[in-house]
Parts: structure tokens; sequence; C-alpha cells
């Protein structure tokens, strides 16, 4: 079902919000975008891993260079539904990013089995190469938001706001539920902004009049650092009780 496919290069800012800024920004953007015709959207991220989190813990290190792979649903999805299989790159500061659309018995089948996707475009190839360089990929953590996204039209700017970003570690999957435990308070949103070109003047002034500021937040890096806290806790509590 490896279907739709694109590529994207855009650069992108995030910046954690409170409430207050949370209704400035929203306030401001009614005014200039648009909200896509999705509304408020639940969307899971299954991110794969090599058992060492080899790929996390590169990417919570900041390098020049970073790469992640990733399947992505819009709400809850039945196995012939349609999924998102991305990798996304990060080279000095610009983003890339390579899709295809599949369904959870294809994407099955290429982690698993290690079957090609049929279709030899660099796309393709691109995702054969990558699962194969880092070999024995699995689910590593799923991480969910309820996403409100802005577009404008004839323009590359893209914003989007992340409320209730969670995450779980067990039961990975896209059909089950969109429950997981929180990486921010209730409150407080991640607003990413992303584009091509410099963002418009009446942006920053927004964001300044409103004192956001730009931070390097990642909610995969949050959820693996809040897991490995949680996996040493309970292995000092076991170790603690064989000894008494």
């Amino acid at each position: 079902m490896e279907k739709t496919a694109f590529t994207m290069m855009r650069y992108e800012n995030k910046y954690i919000l409170d409430s207050s800024q949370i209704k400035a920004i929203r306030d401001v953007l009614k005014d200039h975008m648009q909200i896509d015709k999705y509304g408020l959207t639940s969307i899971a991220t299954l991110y794969f891993d090599t058992p060492s989190f080899q790929l996390i813990r590169t990417s919570i290190d900041k390098p020049a260079f970073k790469e992640k792979i990733r399947l992505r649903s819009y709400g809850l999805v039945k196995d012939d539904e349609p999924l998102f299989l991305e990798i996304k790159r990060k080279v000095n500061g610009v983003v890339y990013k390579r899709r295809i659309m599949t369904d959870a018995k294809h994407a099955k089948e290429f982690f698993v089995k290690n079957k090609d996707f049929s279709n030899n475009s660099q796309i393709n190839r691109e995702l054969n190469y990558f699962r194969d360089y880092y070999q024995n990929l699995q689910p590593a953590l799923l991480i969910i938001s309820d996403r409100e996204a802005y577009f404008k039209e004839g323009s590359d700017l893209r914003i989007t706001i992340d409320y209730k970003p969670r995450f779980r570690s067990e039961n990975l999957d896209l059909h089950t539920s969109m429950d997981g435990e929180n990486l921010l308070p209730n409150d407080q949103a991640i607003l990413e902004i992303k584009a091509q070109r410099a963002m418009p003047i009446w942006l920053s002034r927004a964001l300044a009049g409103a004192n956001i500021y730009k931070t390097s937040f990642s909610k995969v890096g949050a959820a693996y650092q809040i897991f490995m806290k949680q996996k040493l806790k309970k292995s000092s509590l076991w170790g603690r009780c064989l000894l008494s």
C-alpha cells in the first residue's frame, strides 16, 4: 500500500507555551492563518529504535546530524487503514522529511520480515537502507498529542499547537488508545513554526509580545528521559528488595 510519497525541507522552531501565551498566539493566528480542515486532531507517532535506543540517545546529544524513523497515525487506525512511515533528518538546523503512506500490515512486514517496499523510488530506497543500516529496529516509544494545525494559502508557513503531549512505553500500537503519561503540565502546550523561509514580521512581533522564546524541547527525548528514570527507579527498588 505504499502509495503517497513526498519529501520536505524546512526550518522548524519549537516553543513551550503557558495558558496565557496559548490564548495570545491563537488570537493572533486567527487573524492571519486558517485552521486546517481536520480541526483538533489526536496524532500518534510510534518511534522505532535499536534495543539500546541508539537513535534517540544520539538525538538528545544535539549533534549536527540526527535522524529518526517513525510511523504516524491521525487518530486510531485499523490494520488496513492508512499510516505514514517517515524518516526525519536534521542537518545543521534544517529538517528533511521523507514520507510514504502505508498500512499496519505492510509496516510490520517492513520491520519484522525485512520486506522491502516494492516501489523503486528514492524514498523507498532510503527507507530500506535506513532499516538495513541500523538493523533490529523495533517499537521504542509512542508519542501522542492533540494537535491544532494552521496554514496560510499561498505560503509555506505552517504552525501547529500540540496540547497534552504524552507517551507510552508499553502497548506500542496505533489502534489501542490515545492514552499516555503526560510530558508537560496540562496547562502547557508546544508551539511549532515550520517554514522554508524567514518568519513573517507579524509572527515575530506576536512571539515577542507574548514573551514566547524558542526552545529545543523534543517530545521523544523527554519521553525517553522519563522512561529511563522510571526504569532505573524500578531496578533500584528491586535491588533493595533482594538485599533486605
